[in-house]
């Protein structure tokens, strides 16, 4: 089947996910998996921000570095850095060193602790726009950069006060938080996400 390669184990799986080991890690044990912690949503929305113009591989092999660097992606942490967090920040090697980006990732911070403040989740926000029908993708289908629901969800958090959570970027984050299943059909792990969501508890408004 186009797009979905079978590996060495015999388990097909979407194309992207064979091509580095990093990746093959990644696609198997993450990518669609239901998150329901604003911590696990905060940091996703963040590194795909900082992904824009980048591989997502040189995301994923500086993930650590960018964890140390924001505190886990603990909201209060990361909200309270200021002018000469920034300038550490842009000297740190192990994460991208993008002035607009290390901005953001603290300005959505302190949108996440705005949203908790009003007992809302950050989660549940994103959450509230899983689409209602989601039709297994072939092969041949392009995946689509955006859709309606990951447009509408870019104008809340941008509302709301985030930055670089364009359409684009929030589609990318709600793949990989499992708000939608992009697996192809033919790749094993497409079955693995959907039990997993089968089981989840979508987070509520209030946290």
């Amino acid at each position: 089947m186009s797009g979905v390669t079978v590996g060495e184990d015999g388990i097909g799986r979407c194309a992207w996910g064979t091509s580095t080991a990093e990746y093959q890690a990644y696609h198997d044990e993450e990518w669609g998996r239901p998150v329901g912690d604003d911590i696990g949503v905060l940091e996703t929305l963040c590194l795909e921000g900082f992904q824009s113009g980048l591989s997502w591989l040189t995301i994923l092999r500086k993930r650590q570095g960018f964890r140390d660097a924001f505190a886990s992606f603990d909201p209060s942490a990361v909200a309270a850095y200021g002018d000469a967090d920034i300038e550490r920040l842009l000297a740190n090697a192990g994460i991208v060193r993008h002035r607009g980006k290390i901005a953001a990732t603290i300005a959505n911070a302190q949108a996440t602790v705005r949203l908790l403040d009003e007992h809302v989740s950050l989660a549940a926000l994103v959450w509230a726009h899983e689409p209602r029908a989601q039709r297994p993708r072939r092969g041949g289908d392009a995946l689509p950069a955006s859709t309606p629901e990951s447009t509408a969800l870019s104008a809340e958090l941008r509302r709301r006060g985030f930055r670089f959570v364009g359409p684009t970027t929030v589609y990318a984050a709600m793949q990989s938080l499992g708000v939608v299943n992009d697996h192809l059909d033919g790749c094993g792990f497409r079955a693995v996400a959907e039990a997993e969501r089968a089981r989840f508890s979508v987070p509520t408004t209030t946290s």
